[in-house]
């Protein structure tokens, strides 16, 4: 197999953010859809400062994202070129490369609910109480720390290309599945693939429900994990400390700002390793019941 390195001059043609600017103009559509049907039928899916807050956070990132691309890029680019493997571009490859990259999605995602440090990079996708199109906006500016969770798949020798089309479609899936309007679908779908009712559960706080159906476009790897649930009762949306601000910036850096106190907190590197792995729902419990024992009276 051809070990050619590959440079920014073979591939500077490639922009991987094509495929979610020529969906754009349908995503904004199908919000303001969906927002005047829930308006008409009085569904209170939206709230007016929290689609604000998540439009922001969602031009922000794209934003973002725009400077930051050479830079990812050329990391992608310097794992793919010092590989020893290298997969041909065929039809087949894309259907491999989507099944790694899934699989690795789920397990970052997976970490980013269940470590401090991850979830800090995550929690803006989850602290809204509405749940909504527009919901899949919220995307945290400082994602781009999850590359590492991608590097093996890019290291197993999918060209660029291949893994970035993949990548992008794999977010653009993301956007259909946050919405209540549509149900359960036919059993062999929701067996398979992530659907609205199943990431329902996953954006719940109910507490049957918290860091469930990790899955990005599969759903089996929970099946197979343990840590799929089906919807049963209703969902509640938010976090388990809800933060009562529509500020973009604050409902970004609201986890960081609380993690990086902690680890300066930290008495022994044993502490502060503790909290950068720690759960953040323990560590929600825990403040919660120290605000509550704080609000707590004491008798005359």
């Amino acid at each position: 197999m051809d070990k050619k390195t590959l440079t920014f001059e073979d591939v500077a043609d490639l922009d991987f953010t094509t495929i979610i600017w020529i969906a754009a103009p349908l995503m904004f559509l199908l919000v303001a859809l969906e927002s005047y049907f829930s308006y008409r039928q009085k569904k209170k899916l939206y709230g007016g400062k929290d689609f604000m807050a998540s439009l922001s956070i969602g031009l922000g990132n794209i934003i973002l994202n725009g400077f930051m691309k050479f830079g990812v890029f050329a990391v992608f680019l310097f794992f793919y070129n010092i590989s020893p493997f290298r997969i041909p571009q065929t039809w087949w490859s894309y259907l491999i490369c989507f099944v790694a990259l899934d699989f690795m999605r789920y397990w970052s995602h997976r970490l980013a609910h269940e470590q401090r440090f991850w979830w800090s990079t995550h929690v803006v996708h989850h602290n809204s109480e509405y749940y909504n199109l527009s919901t899949s906006f919220r995307l945290s500016w400082t994602q781009n720390l999850k590359i590492v969770f991608f590097l093996p798949v890019i290291l197993m020798g999918f060209h660029p290309f291949v893994f970035l089309v993949v990548h992008q479609l794999a977010v653009l899936y993301q956007f259909w599945i946050h919405t209540e309007y549509i149900k359960k679908l036919p059993k062999p779908i929701e067996y398979i693939f992530t659907t609205p009712s199943h990431h329902r559960v996953h954006h719940s706080k109910n507490e049957k429900y918290i860091d469930k159906n990790y899955g990005s476009t599969l759903i089996i790897w929970d099946r197979m994990f343990g840590t799929f649930q089906v919807e049963e009762e209703k969902p509640e949306y938010g976090i388990t400390m809800p933060v009562d601000t529509y500020n973009p910036l604050y409902l970004i850096f609201h986890e960081w700002i609380a993690f990086f106190k902690d680890i300066f907190r930290a008495k022994s590197l044993k502490e502060a390793w503790t909290t950068i792995i720690g759960s953040p729902v323990d560590y929600h419990k825990r403040e919660m019941a120290k605000k509550a024992d704080a609000e707590v009276v004491p008798e005359e």
